[in-house]
């Protein structure tokens, strides 16, 4: 389920396949021309706001299906970096890194099995869109980071620090648990643990916040 025109134009824009947009009739002139087999509902608000997932519907819902799942391609982790989730659990958190990602140019997140569904509607709505641009891979990680030699790179409280870290060309970037960070049998497989320094008295990071660190640092070295 997508909510909202801006989010639904943009899987619209998408490889993915739209089965049902249910609209709001006082806002049917903000729908773009779409393909015919997309089944359109004329719906009210009351009706609207039965289905919503959302406190303040938005005018618009839409029924997309889900892809079938596919397997990352270990090529396509050459010459470029990739977030890698471990255990994240809320769908908040989950849609702010898709969000996140998207806008520092990141086309690929491998999570772990355990990870909340990237199409939880609260992670669908939480991207805003972004979902439709980034693909999204559920794999046991420790079977993928043993089939690969690209740099691991992990977020750890005992790591080298992000701003001297030596990035290279490539490298997998992983991010843990909201409450138990990442978990051992991962931590097993990092070359390179990294640390966001902590300068005033928090005790730590929300994990959709550090994703963005390690977004923004990574591009700005790379360019």
């Amino acid at each position: 389920m997508v909510e909202g025109i801006k989010s639904i134009k943009e899987f619209i824009q998408s490889n993915y396949q739209i089965h049902s947009i249910f609209y709001n009739t006082e806002q049917y002139h903000l729908l773009p021309k779409l393909p015919a087999n997309i089944n359109l509902f004329e719906v009210n608000n009351a009706e609207l706001t039965k289905i919503s997932t959302l406190q303040t519907p938005q005018g618009f819902l839409a029924v997309i299906h889900i892809p079938e799942r596919a397997s990352v391609d270990l090529n396509s982790l050459k010459n470029n970096f990739t977030i890698v989730l471990d255990g994240i659990q809320d769908p908040g958190n989950m849609g702010t890194i898709i969000r996140t990602a998207d806008w520092f140019g990141f086309k690929n997140i491998i999570c772990a099995e355990d990870c909340v569904e990237a199409y939880n509607p609260k992670t669908v709505q939480a991207t805003m869109g972004s979902l439709a641009r980034v693909n999204i891979y559920y794999e046991h990680l420790v079977s993928i980071l043993a089939q690969t030699d690209v740099p691991v790179f992990g977020a750890l409280l005992d790591g080298n620090s992000i701003y001297k870290m030596d990035w290279g060309n490539e490298g997998l970037i992983i991010l843990g648990n909201e409450g138990k960070g990442i978990s051992p049998e991962v931590i097993e497989k990092i070359s390179k643990p990294v640390t966001i320094p902590r300068i005033g008295s928090a005790e730590s990071l929300n994990v959709a916040v550090s994703a963005a660190i390690f977004c923004a640092e990574i591009v700005r070295v790379r360019n």
